[in-house]
């Protein structure tokens, strides 16, 4: 018997044309982008479709675009589940990667999709305001034993703020702050054993010390939404804590913005609870590569596959067992 968890992507899983396809054999898919679209006043399904990718891009635009064209898999998957006489599967956890906490709490019923869409918009605008007046930059760092992680923070500190933006699987961290710390902790990587430090093509200091004026505008911007319990469990980005509250998962979306994500965390923390089965609902195959190196027996499944029928591979439609 299996036990599964939806992970949702967060920005970079972005790219021109994810959903067509999918919609196109979908009419539960269609319908999510058409609301999302309509809570927007404005096409993004369109803009996910045909780009261009400079627009599709910009934070504003891929924030709400990712969150729409996910939801739109998790009702694709759900019809295909119906239609195939087959009971869809209920998941043990429901967790995103970054914004993909979003599309997490629509699934999990905390937030609506009209919502979700409109505060992802509005978080990607504080996002690029936050900070103004300091130079920030992120660095993927690769290949770095975690006992390191200190001594290289270390090396940029004397230079501005720094921080472990993702933790995103053995080997493989991301790194944020002001850009001069950034940038002597780059420099200094392969001394301390990493193989490689890259600094990514980004506007943005996302989760560090430099978010704080995003996370005070999103304290108010969340304020009057309405939120739920989840009916799914939920993880906490900065460390794998459980959500099981309203008002946990609105703390959590102001958080996240200026900690790290742990996702080793996160997925460590599923699996040691009996997940067994991973599916990443949404575009891309980020989450599914990470996991693979998380939890190297687990079975990580990307629902984005443009060689199934309809754009998507749909765990369990032979009708194998599935407990919650």
């Amino acid at each position: 018997m299996d036990r599964i968890a939806f992970v949702f992507p967060g920005q970079g899983s972005q790219s021109v044309g994810m959903g067509k396809a999918l919609v196109e054999a979908s009419p539960a898919a269609a319908a999510v982008l058409a609301e999302a679209d309509a809570a927007l006043g404005e096409s993004i399904s369109r803009l996910a479709f045909e780009g261009p990718a400079e627009q599709l891009d910009l934070t504003v635009n891929a924030q709400p675009a990712l969150v729409a064209v996910s939801i739109a898999y998790l009702a694709a998957l759900r019809e295909r589940w119906g239609g195939a006489g087959v009971a869809a599967p209920v998941p043990a956890y429901a967790a995103g990667h970054s914004m993909g906490q979003y599309s997490a709490m629509v699934a999990a019923g905390v937030i609506s999709l009209g919502d979700a869409v409109r505060l992802v918009r509005e978080r990607g605008r504080q996002m690029q305001a936050s900070g103004q007046g300091r130079s920030g930059a992120m660095a993927a760092i690769i290949g770095l034993d975690d006992a390191r992680i200190p001594e290289l923070l270390a090396l940029g500190e004397p230079n501005g703020s720094i921080t472990v933006a993702n933790r995103n699987s053995p080997g493989q961290i991301v790194i944020s702050g002001d850009r001069a710390a950034v940038e002597a902790a780059v420099a200094g990587v392969k001394d301390l054993g990493a193989r490689r430090g890259i600094l990514l093509p980004v506007s943005v200091a996302a989760h560090s010390t430099l978010m704080a004026e995003a996370a005070e505008a999103m304290t108010r911007v969340l304020a009057p939404i309405a939120f739920a319990d989840p009916a799914i469990p939920l993880l906490a980005n900065a460390d794998a804590r459980p959500i099981t509250t309203a008002e946990g998962a609105r703390g959590e979306l102001i958080e996240h913005l200026t900690r790290g994500v742990d996702w080793v965390a996160a997925v460590e923390h599923m699996a040691a609870d009996g997940v067994t089965t991973f599916a990443e609902v949404g575009p891309g195959k980020v989450l599914t590569g990470l996991i693979k190196r998380i939890a190297a027996d687990a079975n990580a499944i990307a629902v984005d596959e443009p060689t199934a029928p309809g754009g998507i591979a749909v765990p369990f439609i032979d009708g194998s067992a599935v407990t919650q």
